[in-house]
């Protein structure tokens, strides 16, 4: 059997990777540094922390993963895109632990990896996004951080012949989202009938739900493909009708209030994946869709909500 180390396996996109990983064969193990008693099933868990090298080096050797699926990444206090204090010392730990890791995985004998990677590398100036002609000039230090680690584990993994794929995932949406990011926040302040405070929303995104973007991951794996590959839709939706698509399943929409943020100098008019390689080398489509996901959503947090686990 397909051996796979997965981290970041009890965070939002994590979590629903392990059902895809394991409809194609693979046993899922996942490293974690608390206690592996965690509400993720189907999972043998492995005690250590990423950032301690010799912990981390003993459980990979000892597990000799054939393949290696790293999600696991703090983005700070500003998030993905934007940078306060303490933004960049966490980015740079997890570039370390992040180098430290593949090269221990190759030498436990791991084959095959896939590197979660970020729209955030892309300089969007240009709208649409594509692989291998889309310049990277990332405006946060998350995105530096995540640029220069392609960079250096694309020449290692060249070196050393492991089949890597890196994963440059755009934005998604769905249960377990962290409760401050933008869908999750419209749909947690309209179900406790409060404002969802928004900016004016005409940015134009690549929206995908977070279970299509897992069995995606999970398709990249088990694929060939060496590389970046875009991880999206391909689909434009503005964030206003995002956001009104979201509150009319809630039958709110009277308690949006577009414009009520300013604009991030760092919203560019349009970002949206060039999925032409996912389509066409990876073979593979989203199964389930913004709309269909936007119902799973707002039912998952009202039933978190009703649980008193939506905070």
């Amino acid at each position: 059997m397909k051996q796979v180390l997965l981290t970041g396996a009890t965070g939002f996109i994590g979590r629903h990777c392990i059902a895809p990983l394991r409809a194609r064969g693979y046993e899922v193990h996942a490293i974690s540094s608390r206690s592996t008693s965690h509400d993720v099933p189907d999972v043998i868990w492995h005690r250590a922390d990423l950032h301690n090298f010799s912990q981390m080096s003993e459980c990979v050797d000892r597990l000799a993963a054939t393949h290696l699926v790293h999600l696991a990444w703090s983005v700070g206090q500003g998030g993905a895109d934007g940078a306060k204090k303490g933004d960049c010392p966490e980015g740079y730990r997890w570039t370390l632990a992040t180098l430290n890791l593949v090269r221990r995985f190759v030498e436990a004998g791991g084959r095959r990896a896939l590197i979660a990677g970020s729209s955030f590398e892309y300089d969007w100036t240009g709208g649409v996004c594509a692989e291998l002609t889309t310049p990277r000039r990332p405006t946060s230090y998350y995105g530096t951080c995540k640029s220069a680690l392609f960079d250096l584990l694309s020449g290692y993994a060249e070196s050393v012949d492991l089949s890597m794929a890196w994963a440059r995932i755009f934005f998604l949406f769905g249960p377990y989202e962290p409760p401050a990011r933008l869908i999750a926040s419209v749909i947690r302040s309209l179900l406790r009938n409060e404002p969802a405070l928004c900016s004016q929303g005409t940015q134009i995104r690549d929206y995908m739900y977070v279970e299509d973007v897992a069995d995606a991951l999970a398709a990249i794996l088990d694929s060939d493909v060496r590389g970046p590959v875009n991880v999206g839709s391909q689909q434009p939706i503005a964030l206003r009708d995002l956001i009104a698509q979201a509150a009319d399943r809630i039958g709110r929409r009277d308690l949006v209030r577009l414009g009520a943020l300013p604009t991030r100098p760092t919203d560019a008019p349009l970002v949206l994946a060039d999925t032409t390689r996912l389509r066409t080398e990876v073979g593979w489509q989203p199964g389930i869709g913004v709309a269909e996901g936007l119902d799973r959503t707002v039912a998952w947090w009202k039933a978190a909500l009703e649980r008193g686990s939506g905070s």
